[in-house]
């Protein structure tokens, strides 16, 4: 059968052409988008008397035919076919004869790809808003079991201040939020109907397109045709959204890598998570932690990739445009499964509270609190760093901490030490202390679980 465009050429294309040419080897997972689009427009039709009831019936019951096979695998489709919009009308007027023919009234395929495109862009980003809920909740449930357990907290990978777990673990929560909150934004400016900007300037006929869009669930339609049928912003911005959150997916990998290494061993990573060496068999490897942490990078270049096909594009459709689907779909494909394997592997992770108390004897974790308790006793800030970083380096020279230093060697640092009390320096003391909107004190931690527990519960009743 010839292509439905073929009346215009007098040739054919040439085999590798059409190859290089086609879609179908990756659009066609918008089978059922496309359906739906197509269903709901020969809907539109009927009602605006363009096509006749038994038309439309005929048409639908042909389309609902092709969608079972499509799913049973015993409708298969080539190259030939060009893309998955061809494909299907192709075999619908192979199935029901000339009426078929009557589906594409009023419509390109520039407003019909992109109807499948935006109805496949909204159903796989509520997914992947669920895999961020899911991620989220297994987050506060862990930070919910560690707010009173003590962890090292790091400023330029150095000793910084004593923190908890649950703190740690609420700040990726936080990111995550952000995350759910920049993907339900785009989706807003998603949810808007092309179906009937034809090619690139409306249509002839009277079609309703709020109908169409009542059919399909968007909020409204596109308001302009031209820019319906070259707008990508709305994939450009998703793939940003998903080069954010998988950035901070990286972020939470390479921690789970270097906590695991022999030199922290903060945790324990579940053996399913974990592979072994074809050489050393001592080694277990933190491998799945390592590839969310790699595949970020791909979600990146497929950012880089539409932002650069889009960059020279005049209005309105081009063939460039084809070049929107693989990296959209790789980038939907890698977020969901990194948040469904992240979460998995969170959830079989014990944190080894006994080797983490180990690392808190070192660093100088109460320098900060030694520095404040100078100042509450009327000693300026600046003069209170200069002291205890004195401090610091008495105790280096006699390999002690703060706690072990004797009451005169305080006085030969500055002599107010006579006078001056010495506050609480224990790990424990100075996380509770520090009792701030946000900060690390237990009971602040369990604040923050307990807001966000709130705010996830009403993203979820939502969604």
């Amino acid at each position: 059968m010839a292509n439905l465009w073929d009346s215009r050429f007098e040739r054919g294309m040439d085999a590798i052409v059409e190859e290089f040419n086609a879609s179908i080897n990756f659009d066609k997972r918008l089978y059922n988008c496309d359906i739906d689009g197509s269903v709901a427009h020969v809907t539109m039709l009927s009602e605006a008397g363009i096509v006749t009831g038994d038309e439309k019936n005929a048409i639908v019951t042909g389309l609902e035919g092709i969608r079972r096979d499509i799913a049973n695998g015993s409708l298969t489709f080539t190259v030939r076919q060009e893309d998955i919009h061809m494909a299907v009308e192709e075999t619908l007027i192979s199935r029901i004869g000339a009426v078929g023919k009557k589906l594409h009234t009023a419509r390109s395929r520039n407003d019909q790809a992109q109807v499948d495109v935006r109805l496949y862009f909204m159903r796989e980003t509520g997914a992947i808003l669920d895999a961020l809920a899911e991620l989220q909740k297994v987050i506060l449930e862990k930070a919910s079991e560690n707010t009173e357990n003590l962890l090292a907290g790091f400023t330029h990978m150095q000793h910084a201040q004593p923190v908890t777990v649950g703190f740690h673990l609420m700040a990726y929560f936080q990111m995550f939020r952000r995350d759910v909150e920049r993907l339900t934004d785009t989706r807003r400016r998603a949810n808007q109907n092309p179906l009937g900007a034809g090619a690139l300037g409306g249509t002839t006929f009277n079609i309703n397109r709020h109908r169409t869009s009542e059919l399909l669930g968007f909020d409204v339609p596109t308001e302009n045709a031209m820019d319906a049928v070259s707008d990508r912003d709305y994939i450009i911005e998703f793939l940003s959204d998903a080069s954010i959150s998988m950035m901070h997916i990286s972020r939470f990998a390479e921690e789970f890598v270097y906590w695991n290494s022999s030199e922290f061993r903060y945790i324990s990573i579940d053996d399913s998570f974990c592979t072994g060496s074809s050489m050393m068999p001592q080694k277990k490897n933190p491998d799945i932690a390592e590839l969310l942490r790699g595949k970020v990078g791909r979600v990146y270049g497929d950012l880089m990739g539409l932002l650069t096909v889009m960059k020279g594009t005049p209005l309105s459709f081009n063939k460039d445009f084809q070049e929107d689907k693989e990296p959209m779909f790789d980038a939907m494909d890698t977020w969901k499964a990194s948040l469904t394997i992240l979460a998995a592997m969170i959830n079989k992770t014990e944190f080894r509270l006994d080797e983490i108390n180990k690392h808190l004897a070192s660093g100088f974790l109460s320098a900060t609190d030694m520095a404040d308790s100078l100042v509450r006793q009327g000693i300026p800030f600046r003069e209170s760093h200069e002291i205890v970083g004195k401090m610091v380096k008495l105790c280096e020279r006699n390999s002690c901490d703060f706690t072990d230093l004797k009451r005169e060697e305080l006085v030969s640092i500055d002599k107010r030490f006579d006078s001056l009390s010495l506050p609480d320096l224990s790990m424990r003391g100075c996380v509770n202390a520090r009792t701030s909107f946000g900060g690390t004190a237990p009971s602040e931690v369990k604040r923050q679980i307990e807001t966000g527990k709130n705010w996830l519960s009403s993203v979820v009743k939502a969604m």
